[in-house]
């Protein structure tokens, strides 16, 4: 009787933290663009992965932006040119943080555009306010959230800024020195907790970037998406989708750093992956 008990209670348990699994796991996607020129395909993928129904609502976000009307219009453009939904621009201030309306048309929205720009613009915004809440909440509930180049950086909880912190700090596109701790994190979105998203990653080479960020979070699989090309995240599947390719680095092995201060690894693994591929993150 009592070894019955036991395994009943076991079971029990069992199906208790599976349910808390699934609860935790969000209903939505999300569908993240390198950056560059966004295809008409693309856009199309976009909005079937939404799931868009007639009654919906589209929202845009444009304080990536230094223009944001300007932002706003050319991804109005090309989503009018795919759906009859309502698009709104919702361009965020400090004093629209707390807009009780604003906030609702968020929440609610089935599909979340993030345009390009400077990410760490966007989350001078959106951190520590209502509109992080609301971002979660939606994509909590099936909501699509999609974002291009400054837009897809904004995904990750460690979010790369794209400064350097040694040597010469001025703007490059890609690193010129791998040493430890030359990359700069601020805070993300935090809709993918288990990687660290890069953009425009081949055209712009940026390889030295993503290997610096592998040796600051060596748990963390690093995901560089090239330009016209977008993951589609739900759970921890992946799925590979545009023009060009995604590169995967991840199980970094034997990382150390020298006296100097240079990032040395025994060895490390690259995977490559173009449209209809997919992979896992865990």
């Amino acid at each position: 009787m009592k070894h019955s008990l036991l395994l009943f209670f076991a079971f029990a348990y069992c199906i208790q933290l599976s349910a808390q699994t699934n609860q935790s796991i969000p209903k939505g996607n999300l569908f993240i663009i390198g950056g560059g020129d966004r295809s008409p395909e693309l856009i199309q993928k976009l909005i079937e992965t939404a799931q868009l129904n007639k009654q919906d609502h589209i929202v845009v976000l444009p304080m990536s932006g230094e223009e944001p009307d300007s932002s706003f219009y050319y991804i109005k453009i090309q989503l009018e040119k795919a759906c009859t939904n309502t698009i709104a621009n919702l361009n965020f201030t400090a004093d629209k943080a707390n807009d009780k309306t604003w906030l609702d048309s968020l929440k609610t929205a089935k599909l979340i555009f993030i345009t390009g720009g400077d990410q760490t613009r966007f989350m001078k915004v959106v951190w520590n306010t209502p509109i992080y809440t609301a971002i979660h909440y939606a994509y909590e509930n099936g909501s699509t959230i999609s974002g291009t180049s400054a837009g897809a950086a904004v995904m990750s909880r460690y979010m790369i800024t794209g400064n350097q912190l040694l040597g010469d700090t001025s703007y490059s596109a890609t690193f010129d020195k791998l040493w430890n701790g030359n990359i700069e994190f601020s805070q993300g979105l935090g809709l993918i907790t288990t990687a660290i998203v890069d953009q425009h990653f081949i055209v712009r080479s940026r390889y030295n970037r993503l290997f610096s960020a592998l040796a600051a979070h060596p748990q963390l699989p690093c995901i560089g998406i090239d330009e016209a090309t977008a993951i589609i995240v739900h759970a921890n599947k992946i799925m590979v989708t545009g023009a060009s390719q995604v590169v995967l680095m991840s199980h970094p092995e034997g990382l150390q750093i020298t006296p100097g201060g240079l990032i040395k690894f025994k060895r490390l693994q690259i995977s490559m992956y173009t449209a209809g591929d997919e992979f896992e993150i865990k």
